[in-house]
């Protein structure tokens, strides 16, 4: 083998051999960088959620109190949920009595019956029939 040619393959070789410890200090660099992230992350993260914590356990303990006093008075009505309303004397007289009165309150807004949905102004409605009862709704 002529001489050329054999530096030339030495030359192929150190190029090799550097780029290769190239790469093998990169990945250490990396793992390194890593490392040292995760650890970060780690200590930030415990950190706020301690600091969170503790804010959360503050600003919660005052106003709990405040919270059941306000859950008592409400129970359980959600006004985004159907509720039922009597028909009284003072609220839809003309439907006291009435088979035909719904009487169910969807989002706050009442549906008194389907052929007089906001109710009957006067006292006697020209809709009423009785309710009749039937024995097998005991």
């Amino acid at each position: 083998m002529d001489k050329w040619q054999k530096d030339f393959f030495e030359m192929i070789q150190i190029v090799a051999d550097e780029v290769e410890n190239f790469f093998l200090g990169m990945t250490e660099v990396v793992d390194t960088f890593f490392e040292l992230t995760e650890e970060i992350s780690e200590q930030v993260q415990s950190t706020l959620l301690t600091e969170v914590e503790q804010y959360l356990q503050e600003f919660s303990e005052p106003n709990l109190e405040g919270y059941w006093d306000f859950e008592d008075v409400m129970g359980d009505v959600d006004p985004a949920f159907p509720y039922s309303v009597e028909a009284t004397g003072e609220k839809n007289p003309a439907c006291v009595g009435c088979r035909h009165y719904h009487g169910q309150a969807y989002g706050g807004n009442l549906l008194v019956c389907g052929m007089h949905p906001s109710g009957w102004e006067d006292d006697s409605c020209p809709d009423w029939e009785a309710e009749s009862f039937d024995s097998s709704d005991f």
